[in-house]
């Protein structure tokens, strides 16, 4: 009868399965186990606080999730993209190589921006499409879903390996603690000073892959557009 306290397991997988509603799965199976446990709803809710409580600190990623959506819908957007549209030839995939020197000089003071969610979507993005616009074009939808990834990847990149260059920053004390633990007493200082050349070879490949990368679609989905019109206005002056 142990077994009866994994039901909250196949709740998810069958819920998940029938693409059931995730919240309504998740306190199905939350409620199921905790009285397949041996707990009653006062006991279930006295955990949930005690455990919210424990670890309050980290629900303040939720922030992320109102801030950048508040900005939007006062016209963060159209902001970011209007200021891009003032600059000339300036492409997406320049774009995104500008975002990562940025990003990699304040990641090595350990400023972060907000990654992803806080700062690529509501920001970069409008910038890439912007720019876009300035030449004229419309951002096709497969394109703008390849400068998505361009920019989470820079974003990644850059923060991945520049933050690791503030000593006493997170990532510094992980690499040395994880080195202490084989036997490998270093300073903070000494993993800085051995990764700012291998930060700086990252960037540089980033940069030269991202624009490699911002050519060849520029060329697959903006220059079939113009040849697209270009075959249309033909036609419209043989008729």
């Amino acid at each position: 009868m142990e077994y009866i306290r994994l039901i909250g397991i196949l709740i998810v997988i069958v819920g998940f399965a029938l693409k059931l509603d995730s919240i309504l799965i998740i306190f199905l199976a939350a409620v199921t186990t905790a009285l397949a446990g041996g707990l009653c709803i006062t006991g279930l809710l006295a955990t949930l606080g005690r455990n919210f409580v424990s670890n309050r600190s980290m629900a303040i990623f939720i922030i992320n999730l109102f801030v950048p959506g508040t900005l939007e819908r006062n016209g963060l957007r159209e902001a970011a993209a209007a200021f891009i549209r003032k600059f000339k030839n300036v492409t997406a995939g320049k774009l995104v190589c500008i975002y990562g020197v940025m990003r990699s000089f304040f990641g090595a003071f350990n400023v972060n921006f907000g990654g992803v969610t806080g700062f690529v979507r509501p920001v970069i993005m409008p910038m890439a499409e912007g720019a876009i616009f300035e030449e004229g074009e419309t951002p096709d939808e497969d394109y703008v879903e390849e400068i998505k990834g361009m920019t989470s990847a820079m974003d990644n990149i850059a923060w991945f390996f520049f933050q690791v260059l503030f000593v006493g920053g997170s990532g510094g004390i992980l690499v040395q603690s994880t080195l202490s633990g084989l036997g490998y007493e270093v300073e903070l200082i000494d993993l800085a000073k051995v990764e700012i050349p291998i930060a700086f070879i990252a960037l540089v490949i980033a940069c030269v892959y991202f624009t490699l990368m911002d050519r060849k679609l520029r060329a697959k989905y903006l220059k079939s557009k113009k040849a697209e019109k270009s075959g249309s206005a033909s036609g419209k002056k043989e008729v």
